[in-house]
This record gives structure tokens, C-alpha cells and sequence, in this order.
């Protein structure tokens, strides 16, 4: 093999070599090519991915609100509570007292 056919059989061979290159660099975009229909429904999920946040936002807002309302009224209600035993104790005492006070006064009588 003289000089010209050892050039022209390493033209040749880096020639396949790069045309094979080129194709699997070819192959392998149009493999993972994304379609328009699948960027049309990840664009879907995104925005009911942010629409699901939006409400969990949301929900959680209002159970917070509904949570400090519902601990304001249970502060109340054991204020009422309080107070109504107060008075029911004191009730009690003043009876106990008129009791002793009649009792007092028919032995007396």
C-alpha cells in the first residue's frame, strides 16, 4: 500500500467515522425530542400544580382564622364558666347562711 492509498483509506475511515457520530448525535435528539402535545400537557400539570398550592394557601389561611375564632370562643366559654361557678358558690354560701339564720331563729323562737 503506497502513500495515496493509505491516505485515501484514513479519508475514508474518518469519513464512516463521522458520519456515524453525526447520526447517533442525530438518533439520540430525535429520541429524546420533547413533542409539542407533551409540552402542552407538562404545562398543564404546572399550572394545576400552582393552582393546588394556591389552595392549600388558602386552606391553610382559613383553618389558621378558623382555629384563633375557635380558641377565642373555648377563652370565653371557660370565662363564663368561671364566672357562673363564682356565682353559683357564692349562691351557695348565701344559702347555707339563710339556712343557719332560720335554724337559728326557730330554736330561738
Amino acid at each position: 500500500m503506497n502513500r495515496s492509498e493509505f491516505i485515501f483509506a484514513t479519508a475514508i475511515i474518518l469519513f464512516i467515522a463521522f458520519a456515524l457520530g453525526w447520526f447517533a448525535s442525530w438518533l439520540i435528539h430525535r429520541l429524546t425530542k420533547v413533542s409539542q402535545a407533551d409540552m402542552g400537557e407538562l404545562e398543564q400539570m404546572a399550572q394545576a400544580l400552582h393552582e393546588a398550592e394556591e389552595t392549600r394557601d388558602q386552606a391553610l389561611i382559613y383553618i389558621e382564622n378558623r382555629e384563633a375564632e375557635l380558641n377565642n370562643q373555648l377563652n370565653q366559654s371557660e370565662a363564663e364558666l368561671r364566672a357562673a361557678m363564682d356565682g353559683l358558690r357564692d349562691a351557695r354560701h348565701e344559702a347555707e347562711e339563710l339556712r343557719r339564720y332560720i335554724e337559728h331563729n326557730k330554736s330561738n323562737g
